[in-house]
């Protein structure tokens, strides 16, 4: 039976970027692409880190009910995981791999149980957090504050998670995750 691996952290932990090396390790893993309603930033591409919709169209999915899970993450700033995006993974018998917010991946772990692994990725500080989301370069002065109050909120879910890793250490947290993916998997 493929396995569901739910990653969540605070914007700016280093969620993304251990998930891209996780990928790239040659498990039987596949990204679950998840929608959203923001713009994209820098190169990202729509159906490659997202789909991209509008908060329109967003919204007409949610009445369709076609989202797993989804959070209006701030106004008319949506971001969810599409049924059918998880449903033509597991079709191919691959294992999930997905990086959702905090709610999204309790929701996600409550439908599965036992199927899913949830990892909460948190930051050293809330300091170091400011200083990666100003080193990005993507959001406003006012974009950031917004995110590290809500970084604060969302540290307070770690608990909740099957597994915390702290990303203090790049290369201690991504041998963190393989070990435990790999595992998780093999179970």
């Amino acid at each position: 039976m493929a396995k569901l691996i739910i990653f969540s952290a605070p914007s700016g932990a280093g969620k993304s970027t251990l998930i891209r090396y996780l990928l790239t390790q040659g498990l039987p893993i596949q990204f679950s692409i998840s929608a959203t309603s923001r713009l994209p930033r820098g190169e990202e591409k729509h159906g490659v880190e997202y789909y991209f919709l509008t908060p329109a169209e967003f919204r007409q999915r949610i009445a369709n009910d076609e989202f797993l899970e989804y959070e209006e993450v701030y106004t008319d700033k949506f971001y969810g995981t599409l049924k059918s995006e998880v449903d033509r993974i597991l079709a191919q018998g691959r294992n999930v791999v997905f990086d959702v917010d905090c709610i999204g991946g309790l929701n996600i772990k409550k439908i599965y149980g036992a199927q899913a692994l949830s990892i909460f990725i948190m930051p050293p500080s809330v300091e170091v957090l400011r200083e990666r989301l100003e080193k990005r370069g993507t959001d406003a002065t006012q974009v950031i504050e917004h995110r590290l109050a809500k970084a604060e909120y969302e540290m307070g879910f770690a608990s909740q998670f099957d597994v915390t890793v702290c990303n203090n250490d790049y290369d201690r947290a991504k041998a963190e995750i393989m070990q435990l993916v790999s595992d998780f998997i093999q179970s």
